[in-house]
This record gives structure tokens, C-alpha cells and sequence, in this order.
């Protein structure tokens, strides 16, 4: 099987990044493996194996669709393109499946349904759009949780196939022997309760109320810090955000770090609060970790994370939700432990990497075969 992906991730690129690695996995699966990347710095084409990777290297953002086109034809033909949404990679996906006459197969990785989604700009009104247009022409459709699964059912799109639930592989083993090289409560030792975020800095991850919410939380316990991993397009305002709260001594911001599971191990807390997720992994990996989460009620939640079985979820933009949630573990640490334990016994039917790979290769192969 000859398989054609279009993807926006340029970290593909950098030979040691996760979805490097990742991808030269799935690339074991097939016979050969093609992907078009969006880019607009130079990159050279490269392969690794049976891995070829071929950069748009578009002027802009505007020419990413008809270069990756352009390119997508020049390919010898594959067996199946596969994509990685069901917007400008799906449209491009959906061009050159039509020229080579072969199936195509749309991944969708973001809950694109949610009403905060297209209310967060143009350009995401513009996708909704897409997706309704492009999700019915697909041979198969790939979803990363149950949510976003019901979600299509409840649009009553005419899809030719059942959407396939496959959610991102976390490697819990891994996890959860992984060493604490890095030890929060010793690198922000004023904490004696330390709360972990860890995601990009942007609006849908809604940062600003959980910073509204320590600054309640502070008054009543002044040792209670929040630990943000991350960057993105808000940064700046969310630093300004925090001094203008009085919150300089109490939060600490970081760059992304490979390092996740000491810190998932060595803070009190996760906390995901974003408007909408497709899946939410980090959460997963925290559980892994044994720390215990809060998270709004989005991805994998009311799926995998029940609220007070192995976390507490709240209703997104819940604001007096966080609060209480936030102000009986801190005051609760018994509440804590027992959805560390209840987090362990959820995980315990994740499947290993080698099943997971499996899914994968079967999830291609239900599209080849109809």
C-alpha cells in the first residue's frame, strides 16, 4: 500500500520530534508513505526510509492549497490519500483524490462542531463550512473521541462510511517510567500547592479564566501556584494579564518542554480549561502520571475522564465550577488520591503501541477496501 498524507506539521522536519518519530512509525505500517507539508520557510524534500516528505515552500499562507496541489500531482499514484483535518489539507487531499480517482480519508483532530470553534474567527467559519462540504465525499473518516463522532451523527451529514473513532496514542508505560529529572515543588519551592498547565498559549485554551480563578483562589491560599508550559500568540497579554491581577509571585510561565512527565509527576495538578479539544492528550498523560486533573467539559471528556470517578470536569467558561473544584483539592488531599487511583484503573485498557499501530493500519485499510 502506497499512502499520500497532507499535513500542516512542520516539525516533521526536525529529526528528533515526537511526530517525527511517530510518522516513521507509520510508515512501517505501508509501502511507501508520501506527505505534503504546508511551509512557507525553505525546506529541503526529504526520506527516511520509506518516509518522503515534500515541503508547498509557499510565498504565503494563501498559496499552501495550489502548491500542495501542484505537488500532490506530480506524485506517482498512491493507493489512498489521507489527511490531517478536514479543512485545507482535506480540501487538497479531496483534489488530487479526484484526479487519481483513489480514496480518500479525512482525520479530524479538533472538535470543529463546538460553537466556540467558528465564533473564534473567520477563518474557523470558513472551515465549518469546508468540512460540511468535504466530510460526505470522504471514503472514510477518522475521529479522535466519541464526542466529535456524535457530533457528525447529530449534523446528519450522508457519510459513506461509520466515522471511525481512533484517539491519539499516549504511551503510558512510558509515562509512567519515566524518571522525575525535573521536580516543580524544588524548582518553585514558594509553592507548597502547584497547579500545571501545559498546552499552547491561545484563545480557545481560555487561560484567562484560570487566572481569574487564582486570583480568587490566592487570597485564601496565598502558597497556591500555577505553572504554565507553552507558547503561542497570547503570551504576552496573558503576562500582562497576571500582573494586572497581582499574580506575578504566584504564576510562572515556561517554554515547551520534552520533559512533561516530571512535571505531570511532581505538580498537585493538571488543569485543561480550553473552550474545545478534539481528544485532549496532555490529560491522559497526566493521569498517567498519577496527578490529578480538572478539565472543562470538552474531547475526552464524559469518554475516558467522568467527573469525580477519575477527574473533575466542569462546564466550559465555568468559572465558579474551577473555583470550587480548584478550592476542594487543594484543602482535600485525600479527594486527590482518590482520583489518582480511579486514573490508574482507567488506563489500565489503553492499548500498547503495537495495537494502536494496528488501528491505525486498519483504519487506512477499511478505506481501500469500502
Amino acid at each position: 500500500m502506497r499512502v499520500l498524507m497532507i499535513s500542516t506539521d512542520r516539525n516533521l522536519f526536525k529529526e528528533d520530534s515526537e511526530v517525527r518519530q511517530r510518522i516513521v512509525e507509520y510508515g512501517g505500517l505501508v509501502e511507501e508513505l508520501h506527505i505534503i507539508v504546508f511551509s512557507k520557510r525553505k525546506f529541503e524534500n526529504q526520506n527516511f526510509g520509506n518516509v518522503f516528505l515534500y515541503p508547498t515552500n509557499s510565498l504565503t499562507k494563501f498559496n499552501y492549497i495550489p502548491d500542495a496541489i501542484k505537488i500532490g500531482g506530480k506524485i506517482s499514484k498512491p493507493d489512498l490519500i489521507t489527511t490531517q483535518d478536514a479543512f485545507e489539507c482535506g480540501y487538497v487531499g479531496y483534489r488530487i483524490s479526484n484526479e487519481f480517482k483513489i480514496p480518500l480519508q479525512l482525520q479530524i483532530h479538533t472538535d470543529f462542531l463546538s460553537p466556540y470553534f467558528a465564533a473564534e474567527s473567520l477563518l474557523n467559519k470558513i472551515r465549518v463550512r469546508m468540512a460540511k462540504f468535504l466530510i460526505p465525499k470522504a471514503d472514510g473518516v477518522r475521529v479522535v473521541s466519541e464526542r466529535i463522532k456524535d457530533s457528525l451523527k447529530a449534523k446528519s451529514y450522508k457519510l459513506k462510511a461509520e466515522p471511525l473513532v481512533l484517539p491519539i496514542f499516549v504511551d503510558i508505560e512510558k509515562i509512567k517510567n519515566s524518571p522525575i529529572q525535573t521536580d516543580l515543588h524544588r524548582k518553585c519551592s514558594k509553592f507548597e500547592f502547584i497547579i500545571l498547565m501545559a498546552s499552547r498559549l491561545t484563545k480557545e485554551k481560555n487561560i484567562k479564566m484560570v487566572l481569574d480563578a487564582l486570583a480568587v483562589i490566592s487570597k485564601e491560599y496565598r502558597s497556591t501556584g500555577l505553572v504554565i508550559v507553552g507558547e503561542g500568540l497570547k503570551k504576552k497579554r496573558l503576562i500582562k494579564r497576571a500582573k494586572t491581577l497581582g499574580l506575578e509571585s504566584s504564576v510562572v510561565f515556561e517554554e515547551w518542554s520534552d520533559d512533561l512527565a516530571s512535571y505531570y509527576k511532581t505538580a498537585d495538578l493538571f488543569l485543561l480549561a480550553s473552550n474545545y479539544e478534539g481528544y485532549g492528550r496532555t490529560v491522559v498523560e497526566a493521569m498517567a502520571a498519577g496527578c490529578p486533573v480538572i478539565m472543562t467539559d470538552v474531547g475526552l471528556a464524559g469518554d475516558v475522564v467522568r467527573d469525580r470517578f477519575n477527574a473533575f470536569v466542569i462546564p466550559v467558561n465555568g468559572r465558579q465550577q474551577l473555583y470550587d473544584a480548584l478550592r476542594l483539592l487543594i484543602a482535600s488531599p485525600e479527594r486527590s488520591k482518590d482520583l489518582v487511583f480511579a486514573g490508574e484503573q482507567t488506563l489500565r485498557d489503553f492499548p500498547t503501541r503495537e495495537e494502536y499501530l494496528e488501528q491505525y493500519k486498519k483504519s487506512w485499510e477499511i478505506c481501500l477496501t469500502g
